[in-house]
């Protein structure tokens, strides 16, 4: 499902806000409790914004869970804490799934529904908020080859958080991004 979420004014002020912001390198889930940075597996930063960009984005994706209920036939009723994220050039996330899978631990498989809420757009030309690579890989059940995605900046992308995904090496530029999951 694809929801325009965010305005372009929105998006810009975000990644300006967020190329100063400071950050650790994301982590992954596994046996630490609170995860763990593994840059086999993830290599992006985590960064935090103001309160006040916090705040609108939760507003935002709040909003969005009525439609969002419908669209996977399922309630939800909550978000977990969205996470800013900034992808530079070789950084990457493998295929994985965000839960319901028996794969992660028990409190990631009430996660319903995934969503990455893309703040710029993708471009093969080098600019000042563009970036190469960096799709969105889905891997469908049966199918040969993975459907990739590529949104513009401001729009919603979700999906059930069982579904296999991956974030493509980002060839140029820096790739902003907010991901969350609702239950």
């Amino acid at each position: 499902m694809i929801i325009e979420l965010l305005s372009a004014q929105q998006c810009a002020a975000m990644i300006d806000e967020l190329r100063h912001a400071s950050g650790a390198a994301a982590t992954v889930y596994g046996r630490n409790p609170r995860g763990s940075v593994d840059p086999l597996v993830r290599k992006a930063k985590r960064v935090e914004p103001s309160e006040a960009t916090r705040e609108l984005v939760h507003q935002a994706l709040t909003s969005a869970i009525p439609r969002l209920s419908e669209q996977f036939a399922v309630p939800l009723t909550t978000l977990e804490e969205p996470q800013f994220l900034r992808y530079e050039s070789g950084d990457y996330f493998v295929a994985h799934q965000d839960g319901n899978t028996g794969m992660l631990r028990s409190e990631r498989e009430e996660r319903k529904v995934s969503a990455v809420v893309f703040l710029n757009s993708r471009s093969e030309t080098p600019g000042p908020d563009a970036y190469g690579g960096g799709s969105l890989l889905f891997h469908p059940r049966g199918a040969s080859e993975p459907f990739r995605l590529t949104a513009e900046a401001g729009t919603l992308v979700a999906f059930r958080a069982e579904t296999t995904h991956e974030v493509e090496p980002v060839s140029h530029g820096e790739r902003f991004t907010i991901a969350t999951w609702f239950r």
